[in-house]
């Protein structure tokens, strides 16, 4: 069955129309698209076009693309939505007034707009280039008595970074009561910094099937279940999403529904219950094999971003000969390429150098064997990420001519700065 309604591509620095559109579709009114502006033209030549067959009862269509560049469109029901940000407040303490700092055409953007309608509260948006100052100025025009925001974990490194040396900023980062943070791996160390300032940090899990975060610190919200099957994270609950626009058979890949009728999102992400809190240990589809041996690249990264000058790493899968695939680790070295950079700098003035690639090895081989140790190493001005601030995987890897054939490199070599194999 499809929406009786044409689905509306809305332009999301059109906040007034974004946020009427947005009402009239969790009232039952036409779904919509919120689309970053350089998007809208280019949003009516696929499924998502005003006249896409949508999933009946389609509130919001967000399209989404991870790292591995592969494109999806997730149709979320009105029920969906307002489930996820009911479940929200009620774990963190009531309704309140959010501070909207990430891209409202992401479902991380997105809900906190949706939250907003629910509690009937004004949200407060922040413009331009991501300054924490700035940041933390406009937060102090926020009026309601419960003040809440959502950051990715490079954001919440930069206001980290500013709050640690000055007392006033770190006031008013206290001042909310929940900075959530989510889209990516939170570092201990980042939840160190945060819990040393006295910041309400809540970290979430969830994506664009499960209508934002519906996990928090470890433990589900609202109605949501959580299971570990073959190792995959699964989740069951009012806030999954209806499916994918216009692909059943990836709807009916990642959506199953028990004989008991219970459905279930199939989420693709490693983890584990202990004790009833969930971890998250990486991507299914971030593991390699060499030599035989399973290696995760996100627990690779995980372990050398503890390094000093390591902390926005990222490791790749490359190809090799007698090992079928090794990893390759690509590093960001301009100061204003990433936002763990100006506490790595206060650790460096301090006497603590940038780790070697070759310690960078060793701590890996120390953790996970000799199958996980780097065989080559790249270093960028600065790691490209999509919208949601995760790396791009696909663009890193052509920036740095990864898979590429070596007669032609996928990019000049000015734009990169050294590339280091060892074997």
């Amino acid at each position: 069955m499809t929406s009786p309604h044409g689905l509306r591509i809305i332009p999301v620095s059109d906040r007034a129309w974004l946020m009427a559109a947005l009402g009239d579709a969790l009232a039952g009114g036409a779904p919509i698209l919120p689309v970053n502006d350089a998007h809208t033209d280019d949003s009516t030549a696929d499924d998502t076009g005003p006249s896409a067959d949508l999933p009946g009862g389609t509130a919001v269509v967000i399209r989404t693309s991870g790292s591995s560049g592969v494109p999806k469109s997730v149709a979320l029901s009105a029920a969906a939505l307002r489930a996820s940000a009911e479940a929200t407040h009620e774990r963190l303490g009531g309704p309140g007034q959010w501070l909207v700092a990430l891209p409202a055409q992401l479902i991380s953007g997105l809900q906190m707009l949706v939250r907003s309608a629910v509690a009937g509260t004004s949200p407060v948006f922040f413009d331009g280039p991501f300054v924490p100052e700035a940041l933390l100025e406009t937060a102090e025009a926020m009026t309601h008595e419960r003040r809440y925001i959502s950051l990715v974990p490079v954001q919440l490194a930069r206001v980290l970074d500013l709050a640690e040396r000055d007392e006033d900023a770190a006031e008013v980062f206290r001042r909310f009561d929940a900075v959530l943070v989510g889209g990516q791996a939170v570092t201990l160390e980042l939840r160190r910094r945060a819990h040393a300032l006295g910041v309400a940090l809540k970290r979430s899990y969830g994506m664009s099937e499960t209508a934002g975060g519906c996990v928090y610190d470890g433990v589900e919200i609202g109605d949501t279940l959580v299971r570990i099957r073959g190792g995959e994270v699964q989740l069951a609950g009012p806030a999954l999403a209806l499916g994918y626009v216009g692909d059943d058979n990836l709807t009916n890949e990642h959506f199953i529904t028990e004989p008991s009728g219970e459905r279930w999102y199939r989420t693709g992400d490693a983890g584990e219950l202990l004790g009833g809190m969930l971890t998250v240990t990486g991507r299914l589809d971030r593991v390699i094999i060499s030599g035989g041996i399973n290696v995760s690249l996100d627990e690779v990264e995980r372990i050398v971003r503890a390094l000093p000058g390591w902390g926005e790493a990222v490791a790749l899968g490359v190809p090799d000969r007698d090992w079928g695939e090794r990893v390759h680790l690509v590093r960001a070295i301009s100061a204003n390429s990433n936002t763990t950079n100006a506490h790595e700098a206060g650790a460096e003035a301090a006497g603590v150098a940038t780790a070697s690639f070759a310690e960078a090895g060793e701590r890996i081989r120390a953790a996970l064997g000799v199958a996980a140790v780097p065989v080559g190493e790249s270093t960028v001005d600065a790691i490209p990420r999509l919208a949601g601030e995760k790396p791009d995987l696909v663009a890193l890897a052509a920036r740095c001519g990864l898979g590429a054939p070596e007669s032609t490199p996928a990019v000049p070599t000015s734009q990169i700065n050294h590339t280091k194999e060892q074997a």
